[in-house]
């Protein structure tokens, strides 16, 4: 590995500055964020629309441009012309620390590779926000952040996370909050401890504690309004857990793992990997050809 340092960049070479927002409480703006947005060329925002909120707030006239997921390959090109022509850039997504589950990056990664020094500012994180409140343990942790949508993807990630010890930090939108946590109850079982932290550093927010039954429960009587963040308690016996093998034949072991949300494919090479037999071999078994 090269190690780079700051005296190897082009002398007239621009800088990249990842910039955090506030995820709720405009009050937890930094004064270097601030001085930053009012001092470079240009902000790269997630949504203009909704950054120029932020900058009329603090009297920040500094122009926008967008950069967002839907626009990456366009405008990386146009963001490294101008910051090698020595223009100073900040980048910032709508909430949050960018390149966490917002766009970022590739961006990072362009800059680093054309040797444009990236300049990370400190400042506020959901996930980390709600961790140090949770009640879990807070270190070692596993960030996730978005699950796919689909059930069937939902479940081939969750049971690869099973075994964990650390706690887990993912995020949701609240019209896929319960749904997400039935697949979650479905591999990890009703019983796993959880943490529900919305609304937060704003006015109403909350942290709803218990089990995933008890929460999946809360999401029936309450009305669920907010971005969340869910915190899962590690596994405390992975290894007595990890130590029960599939049983029953290796078609019956593809049966089992398409009941658990696999697809047939996914479960007979899942299988097939499992038992250390060739997956054409197995795919014929199941199917009788």
């Amino acid at each position: 590995m090269i190690m780079q340092t700051m005296s190897s960049f082009r002398e007239n070479a621009g800088k990249l500055y990842l910039v955090p927002t506030p995820i709720g409480n405009l009050d937890d703006m930094t004064m270097r964020a601030i001085k930053t947005l009012t001092a470079v060329d240009l902000i790269a925002a997630e949504d203009t629309r909704h950054t120029q909120i932020l900058l009329n707030h603090f009297d920040i006239h500094t122009p926008t441009i967008s950069f967002h997921e839907h626009n990456t390959a366009e405008r990386i090109p146009q963001l490294i012309e101008k910051l090698k022509a020595g223009q100073v850039i900040a980048q910032c997504s709508d909430a949050g620390m960018p390149s966490i589950s917002d766009p970022g990056k590739e961006l990072v990664a362009a800059c680093v590779h054309a040797d444009i020094p990236v300049v990370p500012l400190p400042g506020a994180n959901a996930g980390i926000t709600a961790l140090i409140a949770s009640g879990l343990s807070p270190q070692p942790f596993t960030f996730y952040g978005f699950l796919e949508r689909k059930h069937q993807q939902q479940i081939r990630q969750l049971k690869q996370l099973q075994m964990h010890r650390e706690t887990m930090i993912f995020y949701e939108a609240p019209h896929r909050l319960k749904k997400t946590l039935k697949t979650m109850a479905e591999v990890l079982g009703m019983e796993r401890q959880v943490v529900l932290a919305r609304e937060l550093t704003k006015r109403y927010e909350e942290f709803i504690r218990g089990s995933l039954a008890e929460a999946i429960e809360w999401t029936d009587t309450n009305q669920v309004r907010g971005e969340f963040v869910i915190l899962v308690a590690g596994n405390d016996q992975p290894i007595e857990q990890s130590q029960e093998q599939p049983q029953g034949t290796p078609t019956e072991q593809v049966d089992q793992e398409v009941a658990n949300g696999l697809s047939t494919n996914a479960a007979i090479k899942l299988v097939a990997k499992r038992l250390g037999i060739k997956r054409q071999v197995l795919y014929k078994q199941y199917h009788q050809f």
